[in-house]
């Protein structure tokens, strides 16, 4: 186990000339479309399924708002690396006690196994539709291919993994995207469900599920860490205004698109599958779109599936080697890591747990993580020791604020809901 000063390559910045970097926006955009992955995993197509399968168009409210609070919190973890040249874990190591970083650490590494549970099931799930596989066989293709691509990624730097990344995101855009066009949703009914409501307490347990899958606690510790290992550090001036700007609309660009596939898979189980009390796990809603939009929509269906299993499992475990290498400073091989998160998913899948009921419950757990990620986020993107003249406006750091009193409070409700048996 190698010491913070060997860091692997996959986590070494790319040592392109200033110039070069910061020639041209389109050049500069990419780290917030292999973190917008965290936003269109198999958690997410688990959770807005079932939203519309049983609930139709409520939940349409929980999808819109969990987007917007998603991109304020990308750009704010963004920044905060493009101005420190630190991921934020490694501002959490510099400012905290041994201890607390290991604790630190425990419930982050907790998030990353939750994290992985769903990409690797979500694939699993998604190859037995596809060819009939066993579960755990093809959770064990899925480890395997994210490992493939992160050698991509330790091989060939980040761009080319970025690359492959963004081709599978078009996949996963496509899958699910093409449902509203099968299922055209009933335009009233949709507008109608942004109205915030809940139907009972397992409406809130989707809705934690859904914020769970958006607000991706891993995403907010990864996103600082892809601009630091992109573009360096950035010192003030001309430079650092143009990389921000570029931030925001790699932000923008990025939450729009994961934003229209998340609303999209919701749209079209509620047009498609609303109603039907049968629709309880991934394959039932494969079976659903199959028989009322017929094999294409379900072919589609199933292919979105695979590439959003494949490729977020591949950024899940990037962000694990981040966290540990930016909390601790030390380093473990890249097979490691891998194997770290996909063990527990595959004694899970192997001990005949209900896939679909472990994705959703996967989601839950991480939106418990996120208040760990955020407050920090929040905490450090605020403090004008650090950020400098980037320094978060007032209004900036109200808004981050109210998305962490608004998850922590859902969560909380969630417990109460639970244990009341309400």
């Amino acid at each position: 186990m190698a010491g913070a000063g060997s860091r692997p390559r996959y986590l070494t910045p790319e040592r392109s000339a200033p110039g070069d970097r910061l020639r041209s926006v389109p050049g500069l955009l990419g780290p917030a479309f292999v973190a917008a992955i965290a936003y269109v995993d198999p958690g997410n197509v688990a959770s807005n399924i079932s939203a519309g399968a049983q609930y139709r168009y409520l939940l349409v409210w929980v999808v819109v708002l969990a987007n917007v609070m998603a991109g304020l919190v990308q750009y704010l973890s963004a920044k905060l690396g493009v101005v420190t040249g630190s991921s934020l874990p490694e501002v959490v190591r510099d400012r905290s006690g041994r201890g607390s970083r290991l604790a630190y650490w425990a419930q982050a590494e907790l998030t990353a196994m939750a994290t992985d549970l769903a990409e690797i099931v979500g694939g699993a799930i998604a190859l037995q539709l596809l060819f009939g596989l066993p579960l755990v066989v093809g959770g064990v293709i899925t480890g395997v291919v994210s490992l493939a691509l992160l050698s991509v990624q330790n091989r060939g730097g980040q761009r080319p993994f970025e690359r492959v990344i963004v081709g599978l995101l078009a996949v996963i855009a496509i899958g699910f995207v093409a449902g509203v066009v099968f299922a055209p949703p009933d335009p009233a009914r949709a507008a109608a469900g942004l109205l915030p409501r809940f139907d009972g307490a397992h409406s809130v347990l989707l809705a934690a599920a859904m914020i769970g899958a958006t607000v991706m606690p891993h995403a907010i510790y990864l996103h600082s860490g892809l601009t630091r290992d992109r573009h360096g550090r950035t010192e003030p001036g001309a430079p650092r205004v143009r990389l921000l700007r570029a931030t925001r609309i790699d932000v923008t660009v990025a939450m729009c698109i994961a934003g229209a596939v998340n609303l999209s898979m919701l749209l079209m189980a509620a047009a498609a599958l609303g109603g039907r009390g049968d629709i309880d796990s991934l394959q039932a809603a494969h079976a659903g779109v199959q028989d009322a939009l017929g094999d294409w929509a379900a072919l589609l269906l199933a292919v979105g599936l695979l590439a959003s299993g494949l490729a977020s499992t591949s950024v899940g475990a990037y962000a694990g080697a981040m966290i540990m290498e930016g909390l601790l400073g030390r380093t473990i091989p890249l097979l490691i890591r891998r194997m770290v998160t996909l063990i527990p998913a595959l004694a899970i899948l192997a001990a005949g747990v209900d896939p679909t009921r472990a994705l959703i419950i996967s989601q839950v757990v991480l939106s418990f993580g996120i208040p760990f990620a955020l407050i920090p986020l929040v905490r450090f993107s605020a403090d004008r020791t650090l950020m400098g003249a980037d320094v978060n406006r007032l209004a900036t750091t109200a808004a981050a604020a109210s998305i962490a009193v608004v998850i922590t409070a859902l969560n909380l409700l969630l417990i109460y809901l639970t244990v009341t048996g309400h």
